[in-house]
């Protein structure tokens, strides 16, 4: 189990009421970065699937932070 924080790209957008935000967690960005191998090996020797699990139980809490701008 690892603490990761991270910090994303400003960006703005509009949720009206009843509106739901869905977080996908990957560990690649392809085509945009390059493929990642999960190896830690040159590209194209070895290649292992990734497996991503968040824990959010009482001894492992996960938690997300929005900013949010008031109506005006």
């Amino acid at each position: 189990v690892y603490s990761f924080s991270i910090t994303l790209y400003p960006t703005s957008n509009l949720f009206a009421k009843g509106h739901r935000i869905r977080v996908d967690i990957s560990s690649s960005n392809f085509p945009r970065l390059d493929v990642n191998p999960n190896t830690g090996d040159p590209l194209g020797l070895n290649w292992r699937i990734a497996e991503n699990a968040i824990f959010h139980d009482a001894t492992h809490p996960s938690h997300l932070v929005l900013s949010a701008i008031p109506a005006m």
